[in-house]
């Protein structure tokens, strides 16, 4: 995934590792291809995890929000906003690793062990606790999602 495109980058798989005492966490090799890549991480807004994601993913994001229809335009420029200033740049170090802000560690409740999650243009960090509350969530809203698209 180290190369940029104008595609959207697909990451898959689920990881495990862990946050360091100075909030450093690798990121998995697969997703990156060597030091000084850059990503934004912002916290999501209705869920405690962490969106990280290339540059160019980041402005698909301010299009939604711009496109959106149930939006006026007084809130699209205050969700841009927010969106922007919780957003934090980061590149990775010669292990791959990024360092997280503090205050997205607190939102997202990010101590000790984390899971990577891949996503078609972004990496999900989530705690380890958090995600294991997620999961039947997940895996029924899977199954739901399989039998409506015929699989």
């Amino acid at each position: 995934m180290g190369q940029e495109s104008t595609s959207t980058a697909l990451y898959s798989g689920t990881f495990e590792r862990s946050l360091d005492a100075k909030n450093r966490v690798a990121i998995p090799s697969a997703w990156v291809s060597g030091e000084g890549e850059e990503f934004h991480v912002v916290p999501h807004p209705k869920e405690r995890f962490l969106m990280v994601m290339r540059a160019e993913e980041l402005g698909k994001w301010e299009q939604r929000f711009q496109e959106s229809a149930r939006l006026t335009p007084k809130e699209k420029r205050s969700a841009i906003r927010a969106f922007y200033a919780s957003a934090r740049a980061v590149s990775t170090d010669k292990q791959g690793r990024i360092v997280l802000a503090e205050p997205h560690c607190a939102w997202a409740q990010l101590a000790g062990d984390v899971i990577f999650i891949g996503s078609p243009g972004r990496i999900e960090i989530w705690s380890s606790e958090n995600f294991a509350a997620s999961e039947g969530t997940n895996n029924s809203a899977l199954q739901a999602a399989a039998e409506e698209a015929g699989l």
